[in-house]
């Protein structure tokens, strides 16, 4: 299945519990060590403007990447941000182009299908990550995780998840028969429970 596909399901998901927060939830911890609601948020739409960018070529701009506070604003910042990014991975010939990820690394570019697939687990994970914060139920789709996998398996985990703001924590066990959303998370760094 085309990642584009994969990404946008996984940020639709994250747009409908995003939805159920209100003013009042944003000062609520989050799985992201030391994050509020309000910063994962701010994060997440940094990111989605971040990747927006990178698929017009513009990504090597540090100032598109710059989180900035959203205030009470912070869920219809986060919707538009989200249309934007999935509006701009499904421009004709986006598959064919380089992103550039500054975030990544001084001077770092990728193919734009592996770029995207960061995005997507990035949105999956962040997804459960605001439901756990809201205290809403949070499904992923099988076919989702499926795709997901391979993903979460080539990330790295090594000294890079403990430096400060690293995307994921280092891996952690996941509960016997836990399922397989589950041991995703936990390979990234999340206790599903």
């Amino acid at each position: 299945m085309d990642i584009r596909e994969l990404d946008r399901r996984a940020v639709r998901a994250s747009m409908d519990v995003v939805a159920k927060a209100t003013a009042e939830d944003l000062g609520r911890p989050t799985p992201c060590a030391g994050w509020t609601l309000a910063d994962l948020l701010a994060h997440m739409t940094a990111q989605h403007h971040g990747f927006a960018a990178a698929a017009r070529g513009t990504g090597a701009d540090l100032t598109v990447w710059r989180v900035q506070p959203l205030g009470g604003d912070a869920v219809p910042a986060y919707v538009r941000s989200a249309e934007r990014v999935m509006t701009a991975f499904a421009e004709d010939g986006v598959l064919d182009r380089t992103f550039a990820l500054p975030e990544f690394g001084k001077g770092l570019t990728f193919p734009a299908p592996q770029a995207i697939g960061f995005h997507f687990i990035d949105y999956l994970v962040h997804g459960w990550d605001v439901a756990q914060s809201l205290g809403v139920a949070f499904t992923a789709e099988p076919e989702l995780v499926e795709a997901a996998w391979p993903i979460a398996q080539a990330v790295p985990d090594d000294e890079r998840r403990l430096r400060p703001g690293a995307a994921f924590q280092p891996s952690s066990a996941a509960p016997e028969g836990a399922a397989r959303f589950d041991r995703l998370l936990a390979m990234l760094g999340r206790s599903p429970a």
